[in-house]
């Protein structure tokens, strides 16, 4: 499966902090609440999603969030294109690939409905259960 993500994203107000670097390595290191990829690829793959700190973040606890870690690094492989316009290409390929990871842009996806339920359905679960500490 292919997912395709930018950095950094258009703003029109402000300039972006993020480059290619900084979100790759969040995607790989960092947890669900910063990376829509991680909170997809975990609930596809069955890990519970949790609110953890005040209970507004939602991650996959510190051992799914290893876990996680741990299948990406065996199996998900990154390869990128420099563009001065990240933004018109990113809407460019989701027009135009079969990209069932990404939601963003992508209701014309078969995968689109039943992804969003995933995700929905780790959400309300998740406030369901007691925050971790």
């Amino acid at each position: 499966m292919l997912y395709v993500g930018i950095a950094p994203r258009k703003m029109t107000s402000r300039r972006s902090r993020q480059n290619l670097r900084t979100r790759v390595r969040y995607h790989y290191r960092g947890n669900a609440e910063g990376s829509t990829l991680r909170r997809t690829l975990g609930c596809l793959l069955g890990l519970e999603l949790r609110r953890v700190g005040s209970g507004k973040r939602m991650t996959f606890g510190k051992l799914g969030e290893q876990q996680l870690t741990a299948w990406m690094a065996e199996h998900a492989f990154v390869c990128w294109t420099p563009h001065p316009e990240p933004w018109l290409l990113e809407t460019q390929l989701i027009s135009q690939l079969d990209l069932p990871l990404n939601l963003d842009q992508n209701k014309h996806n078969a995968f689109h409905a039943q992804l969003t339920e995933i995700r929905s359905t780790a959400r309300q679960l998740a406030r369901e259960l007691p925050i971790l500490a």
